[in-house]
């Protein structure tokens, strides 16, 4: 017989404004398994997790930890009953060195000053006890994605936690660190912590996983043993309805060039270089992926591209015309549009309504000389709902109240609502669950099919490989490999590149 060690019943989550993010919701973890929480975006997993972890106060229900009812008022509650959490985005500062990221808080002092001798040793002694190899003096700030998230984890388990909540622990990981970061959770469950990861990947959670709760619209949908389920199953389990996982890429004529990168640089006031010597196109009617781990040059290209930085040496053509100098709105003019990798930063106002947020990019369409046409807002807020199915409650709903997934879904109905000559999509489906992704990917190829340019930069190679036509992979601000036959490739192939482990002997213009 399982011991549960974590059962959560009868919770409710209902917000101020009448949002009711959990409704009934119900989940029961076992000592010592790997459990999946799954579900749409929107569907409650993530405020189910917070309320664990005491981030979020439950508007009512009941939390038992090991048979008995506990309070969890705050992230330090949650720790003084052994629960940790590791963020998708990392909760690290860059300027501190990893031991004292790890000891923040709960410094080990001598004659109340900081013993640096004792807190290395204990992270040295930490990290061998489960398997990682990391340096305590190096600054996270240097450090890669999959580094800091064994600083994270090792954060966690300087505080004693046996229980480990994991937010969509994969989403920016080579397949070679998923492997990697899944040996390590078989040795803490080997040491019999228990973990409960927060993901889409179905894969994923066929490999690791022992059990899975799916979610659905705040409530809980059922919990079921992971080797009972395909993968079609869990989804269509997630989503009511069947999901088509390949996208259907119709034969498309390639026309002229849209996008011109031309011997681009990029280097620092301290020297370093972030991009060298970069050169592609991008093709009406053509998806160019950008890949690489993350931290490799994608970002500062992306940047420059799209306006953000004009400090940078080669050159960056739209349809034959430089964009030097030239401002975010001047090039938007040219044809351009940006789906943005942070969506809450660059991608929306989180304070305005979801109208407002539409419209932002279109006030020529929706105003009268001057004066905004209000009856012409609400047209163009209700198309871009119903076409692009964004769960809210109306178009004057605040952004901020929506799921990651629906915020996503504001952006690329903003971005796409005509057709451009240059898509810039930058990690479009990050944090996404199934639905939204088949959705996005379906309109990024519907805008393929009617000659816009796509340059997609993604660190989800089954994406990749879905959408792209041509990859190209960075390392270290350079272009190590450029890819024409994408079936030719393996996902592990392309690992090795993206790692740095592999470089084509010469990298051809394509």
């Amino acid at each position: 017989m399982k011991k549960t060690i974590i059962k959560m019943t009868n919770i409710f989550k209902i917000y101020d404004n009448g949002i009711v993010a959990n409704n009934n919701a119900f989940i029961e973890i076992f000592a010592g398994e790997i459990h999946a929480l799954a579900g749409e975006n929107g569907a409650g997993k993530s405020t189910l997790m917070k309320i664990l972890y005491g981030l979020e106060k439950p508007t009512s229900g009941q939390i038992y930890l090991n048979g008995h009812e506990v309070k969890i008022t705050s992230p330090l509650v949650a720790n003084s009953f052994g629960i940790g959490m590791v963020h998708q985005h990392f909760m690290l500062v860059n300027e501190l060195t990893v031991a004292e990221n790890i000891f923040l808080g709960q410094e080990i002092t001598k004659n109340f000053m900081i013993d640096r001798k004792k807190t290395k040793e204990a992270v040295v002694k930490l990290a061998e006890k489960f398997g990682m190899s990391i340096d305590p003096e190096e600054k996270v700030g240097n450090l890669s994605i999959v580094q800091k998230q064994k600083v994270e984890i090792l954060k966690v388990l300087a505080r004693n936690a046996k229980i480990i909540i994991f937010d969509e622990p994969t989403a920016v990981l080579t397949p070679q660190e998923t492997q990697e970061f899944f040996t390590q959770l078989e040795l803490l469950k080997k040491q019999e912590y228990t973990i409960i990861i927060i993901t889409h990947k179905l894969k994923e959670i066929k490999q690791i996983c022992d059990r899975i709760t799916i979610m659905k619209n705040g409530r809980f949908i059922g919990m079921f043993d992971v080797n009972a389920l395909s993968e079609a199953e869990i989804s269509r389990l997630m989503v009511g309805r069947d999901i088509v996982q390949e996208v259907n890429k119709p034969s498309r004529k390639r026309g002229d060039i849209v996008l011109t990168v031309n011997h681009l640089s990029k280097i620092t006031s301290s020297g370093k270089m972030l991009l060298n010597d970069v050169s592609f196109t991008c093709r009406q009617g053509e998806i160019v992926c950008l890949c690489g781990v993350e931290g490799n040059g994608q970002r500062e290209l992306v940047d420059i591209i799209t306006g953000f930085d004009q400090d940078y040496s080669g050159q960056v053509m739209i349809k034959n015309q430089n964009i030097n100098k030239k401002t975010i709105k001047q090039i938007r003019d040219m044809g351009e549009s940006h789906i943005p990798e942070d969506r809450t930063l660059y991608g929306v106002d989180l304070a305005s309504s979801i109208a407002d947020n539409l419209i932002s990019i279109a006030l020529t369409d929706v105003s009268n000389g001057i004066f905004i046409n209000k009856k012409r807002v609400e047209e163009v807020s209700e198309e871009g709902i119903k076409n692009y199915q964004i769960k809210c409650e109306n178009a004057a709903q605040k952004v901020e109240m929506l799921s990651g997934g629906n915020m996503q879904k504001v952006v690329v109905a903003r971005e796409t609502r005509k057709t451009p000559s240059l898509l810039v999509a930058n990690q479009p489906t990050r944090g996404v669950d199934i639905g939204a992704i088949e959705f996005i990917h379906k309109k990024i190829v519907d805008l393929s099919c009617d000659k816009t340019a796509v340059l997609l930069v993604s660190s989800d190679l089954s994406e990749v490989f879905r959408l792209a036509d041509k990859i190209i992979v960075f390392y270290a601000g350079k272009i190590v490999a450029k890819i024409t036959n994408v079936s030719e490739i393996t996902e592990e192939e392309l690992g090795l590149y993206m790692l740095g482990l592999k470089s084509m002997d010469e990298v051809q213009d394509v």
